[in-house]
């Protein structure tokens, strides 16, 4: 009992303006990154575990980190001086729980110990 098939039925949709969306969200992140890039401030970012996950041209410029020498390590442990570590780690633990901080003022190492 073998059918013959005799037709094909197939469905299309027009995903233009998804297409469109997905572009400008890239344009914003190339410009957004570019920015961070350049800033005329160290930009230094970490996730969820204190790791480093942003470390932008004047963080390396400063601290005379590369930026990949620091991507991946933690940051309070690594490149924090002892007397501030327990401050910076609320701080940035706050940060990460949505929570916002007054300006806060914290020396990093730089690769030279200063």
């Amino acid at each position: 009992n073998r059918s013959n098939i005799v037709g094909v039925v197939g469905v299309g949709q027009d995903i233009t303006e998804r297409k469109v969306a997905e572009q400008d969200l890239q344009r914003v992140a190339t410009d957004l990154r570019a920015l961070i890039d350049t800033a005329n401030a160290p930009i230094f970012g970490i996730d969820q575990d204190g790791l480093v996950n942003e470390w932008n041209n004047k963080a390396a410029e400063i601290t005379q980190y590369p930026q990949d020498e620091v991507m991946g390590k933690n940051l309070v442990k690594q490149f924090i001086a002892s007397e501030y570590k327990t401050a910076v780690k609320t701080v940035l633990d706050n940060a990460l729980q949505g929570r916002e901080t007054a300006n806060f003022e914290f020396p990093l190492f730089t690769k030279d110990n200063k």
